[in-house]
């Protein structure tokens, strides 16, 4: 039910009004009689409409309180007015109002004109809402190309600094220091395929190109495939836990399995993944997009191995639920820290204790993009100096 605040100095006036707009099922919050009263009353009931006497009792007019009105609030007026001059007229008019009702007018010249002031006002609001997306919209664009650029001239700046020192000097500097200019180089050369990878992907995502494509996935062994692979790409000789709870197998497979899985070849380091996993027999596998989920769970435990101290563990557990599955990846590093916690999902952002490790702020805003794009919820507790606990749930469809 619309609220419709009329002000009108001529109480029986008034009484008729408020009685036509009852009897067509509007609600009528109020009737004041003067200008000032009525911005009172606009500020306090926030009507969707009020119909304003142009010639009020009071030092305030009808036109100038609406002026004042439709300025701070953005409330439609239609006026009410027994005066037909031009001078008032052209008065009324200055001030944009929705409507304008000559007295004495009859009940559906006044319904009519009520009803087509809030259409107007209804497509005012969305074209409003729409130019102001737009204008938002423009300002992350261009600060996403300002900070685009920025992380793309550090690298550039490495390379073409260690390119010119060897061009230039490359006759007199020994092997070991050649050496050290050309992995400065691949260094600078892998941040940037990284950083471009990363923003593809952040563009795909904003114009609508990233789409689900969904397939039967043995959750369980998925998990464990993927907690081998980025133990193997890590450096760090951090172990990764994993554990499995819930129905996430398909039916006959063993129910309990402990493995130690030594990566002797890719890591030197001689790192170690334990493996334990508890399930029950489950007869149909659920549905996800394999991807989408290897990116999101990858992200989520490169960053805990790589924010944590050498030798710490962390721990990946999965709990298959009947309506969805839980991820909850646990480490003990830097932690966040609780300023950065609000933007930690912004494109861009950094937290201020990460210091020297490396990174392009990007990777979590892509993350809870595809999370949300299943349908999903991700979220997280941070103690600085403490440890990180992530937890993305995803409904098994």
């Amino acid at each position: 039910m619309k609220n419709i605040l009329v002000v009108e100095d001529e109480r029986i006036i008034a009484c008729d009004i408020r009685n036509s707009l009852e009897r067509s099922g509007y609600n009528v919050p109020a009737i004041v009689a003067y200008g000032e009263h009525a911005i009172e009353k606009a500020e306090a009931l926030e009507p969707d409409l009020i119909l304003m006497d142009v010639m009020l009792k009071g030092e305030m007019s009808g036109i100038e309180a609406a002026e004042e009105i439709y300025s701070r609030f953005h409330i439609p007026v239609v006026y009410l007015t027994a005066y037909s001059d031009g001078n008032t007229l052209a008065k009324a008019q200055q001030t944009q109002p929705f409507g304008y009702i000559l007295k004495p007018f009859d009940e559906a010249q006044l319904i009519t004109t009520i009803e087509i002031a809030l259409s107007r006002h209804q497509n005012e609001m969305v074209m409003r809402e729409a130019l102001a997306k737009e204008k938002t919209l423009r300002q992350l664009k261009s600060q996403f190309v300002s900070r685009v650029s920025h992380e793309f001239r550090n690298p550039l700046s490495a390379i073409i600094t260690s390119t010119e020192l060897l061009v230039v000097h490359g006759a007199q500097i020994n092997d070991n220091k050649k050496t050290e200019y050309l992995n400065h180089i691949k260094k600078a050369a892998t941040h940037m395929t990284e950083l471009l990878g990363d923003v593809l992907l952040v563009g795909q995502g904003e114009v609508g190109k990233v789409h689900l494509k969904r397939a039967p996935l043995n959750l369980e062994q998925f998990c464990k495939d993927l907690t081998e692979e980025v133990q193997l790409c890590t450096k760090n000789s951090n172990p990764i836990i994993f554990t499995a709870q819930g129905r996430c197998a398909k039916q006959g497979e063993d129910s309990t399995s402990t493995s130690n899985l030594r990566c002797l070849e890719k890591n030197p380091a001689n790192t170690t993944t334990n493996i334990t996993s508890t399930k029950e027999a489950t007869t149909q596998l659920p549905i996800l997009d394999e991807k989408l989920l290897q990116h999101i769970l990858t992200n989520l435990l490169t960053n805990a191995v790589k924010y944590s101290p050498n030798g710490e563990p962390v721990k990946f557990d999965l709990f298959c639920l009947q309506e969805e599955a839980i991820f909850r990846i646990q480490d003990k590093g830097i932690g966040i820290p609780y300023t950065d916690q609000e933007e930690l999902f912004n494109e861009f952002h950094r937290c201020r204790n990460v210091g020297k490790i490396p990174g392009n702020g990007l990777g979590l805003s892509i993350v809870k993009q595809y999370v949300e794009l299943h349908g999903g919820d991700i979220s997280f507790v941070s103690k600085e100096g403490v440890g990180t606990t992530f937890i993305v749930s995803i409904p098994l469809k």
